[in-house]
């Protein structure tokens, strides 16, 4: 196997996920990332599918499992805060963002930089360039496009037309200490994992570990994502604009909500929710908002490009997914690049996990449709 000079643009976990497993294997990486200050904070909790933890002992990283906060059982309220149903197991949220520091921390240093923003990349025979707003130009044997829901490296697969599409409804989210908690009010969600539906709506809410992986009580935060409509392009518009008046294409950050939009939150949270979610909402003193998007790649690969994560197949949250996705994709990769040359490695990747990738984004719109009734 000849040492690879890999280029990863995205530095989210399915990035991380790519530049562990193929640093291990002694090729030359390093990742780009188009924040200016990383990501660190932004995760809650994520559940553990098996191809997570298959990565997880590929890295020799199992133990990174072990931080997270346990949920004895689901359960479904209804809107008076009854219990009116309980599935009976037990779940486990690992920790999003001490798995993101873990790997974040593995890298090398300089093979990480930040405020990178990738322009485009383009491909010859032989190599792989990437063009940026303000860097330097780079080069690579392989580029790895895991840039998420608005991937640029998307076009230098499939061309242009590549844009993931909106759903129709939006996330609010909240992740706030424990210690805001009303505990008189929302005591009765702690230790589930809670939730409640009500038409073309649902919200669902559980502990996580704090902000350095802490997981003793009082040291957690909550976190709730309550899903609402928000239909057509100016309904995506009116909620994402910031309280300067912007309008940003597919997420809100903790803080950019403007003020009215927040009050109109709560007021919301408390005329259709149950007193518990009313009081968990009302808790979070800066909530943040993600727009519901949808995005099925024709091909994941070109040349010596190559799509990972959501930036090839971007699925909806309700799957719970979306890390575990993104580790089978990067150790399909590492075994097809462990195999073959360059660019018959990519085409096995392609074979192997486009249908899964297929498949997962079926799953997720059919959830949707089954949970917001539409």
């Amino acid at each position: 196997m000849d040492r690879l000079r890999i280029r990863i643009v995205g530095g989210s976990l399915g990035g991380l996920f790519a530049a562990a497993l193929l640093g291990r294997d002694g090729h030359d990486v390093k990742i780009y990332e188009r924040s200016m200050h990383g990501l660190g904070g932004r995760g809650a909790g994520l559940l553990g599918r098996p191809e997570l933890f298959a990565l997880l002992r590929a890295t020799g990283c199992e133990h990174v499992a072990n931080v997270g906060i346990a949920a004895r059982e689901g359960i479904t309220l209804d809107r008076t805060g009854n219990i009116v149903e309980r599935n009976g197991k037990p779940s486990m949220e690992i920790s999003w963002n001490h798995l993101y520091q873990f790997f974040r921390e593995q890298l090398p240093d300089g093979a990480y930089q930040l405020g990178a923003e990738v322009r485009a990349v383009t491909e010859d025979a032989d190599r792989a360039y990437l063009a940026f707003n303000g860097l330097e130009d780079d080069w690579a044997d392989l580029v790895i496009g895991a840039d998420g829901v608005g991937s640029t490296v998307r076009t230098a697969v499939n061309g242009t037309g590549s844009a993931s599409l909106y759903a129709g409804y939006v996330a609010w989210r909240g992740l706030f200490p424990e210690r805001l908690l009303d505990l008189t009010v929302s005591g009765s969600l702690l230790g589930y994992l809670a939730y409640y539906p009500m038409p073309g709506s649902h919200i669902i809410g559980f502990l996580v570990d704090g902000p350095n992986g802490e997981v003793v009580t009082g040291a957690r935060r909550y976190n709730w994502v309550w899903y609402r409509p928000a239909p057509g392009e100016a309904g995506r518009r009116a909620v994402l604009t910031d309280a300067e008046g912007a309008a940003h294409p597919y997420s809100l950050p903790p803080g950019a909500v403007s003020d009215d939009a927040h009050r109109d939150l709560v007021e919301q949270a408390g005329k259709l929710l149950p007193p518990a979610f009313a009081s968990v909402v009302a808790a979070e003193p800066r909530p943040f908002v993600q727009a519901i998007f949808d995005y099925e790649t024709p091909a994941m690969v070109r040349g010596r490009v190559a799509l990972l994560g959501d930036a090839a197949f971007t699925v909806r949250p309700h799957t719970g997914r979306g890390a575990a996705k993104a580790a089978g994709d990067a150790l399909a990769l590492q075994r097809a690049l462990r195999a073959l040359p360059v660019t018959e490695a990519l085409q096995a990747y392609h074979a192997e996990r486009h249908p899964i990738g297929q498949s997962l984004a079926a799953y997720g719109r059919e959830l949707g449709a089954r949970l917001l009734g539409r």
